[in-house]
């Protein structure tokens, strides 16, 4: 079970990852090629949970493993929201400023 979810948790983080939202704040922040790092490591993982899923049954390393990888997809996505929520704070503060210059 603890496969599938890690598996799960993984294609959410690399979809995060492929955003446009994320892609420009990684850009601005300086980040980009950590991201694209990121991105490829989390690729590698990604593959290799299948294999892991076969083998979980059979090798306690696997499944201690399988658990460790699952709370480090935690970070990584809970750090992918926040690029997110900042983003779409910029993007809001943008528009205020915009508003309120028509207005004035």
């Amino acid at each position: 079970m603890a496969e599938s979810f890690a598996f799960a948790i993984a294609e959410g983080v690399l979809g995060k990852l492929g955003s446009a939202l994320i892609q420009e704040v990684g850009l601005a922040w300086g980040v980009k090629t950590e991201l694209e790092e990121l991105k490829d490591t989390l690729s590698t993982i990604h593959a290799l949970l299948l294999d892991a899923e076969e083998k979980q049954a059979t090798n306690r390393q696997i499944s201690d493993w399988l658990g460790k990888l699952k709370l480090v997809l935690y970070d990584a996505e809970d750090v992918l929201d926040e690029f997110d929520y900042e983003a779409l704070r910029q993007q809001v503060v943008a528009s205020g400023s915009s508003i309120t210059s028509k207005v004035v």
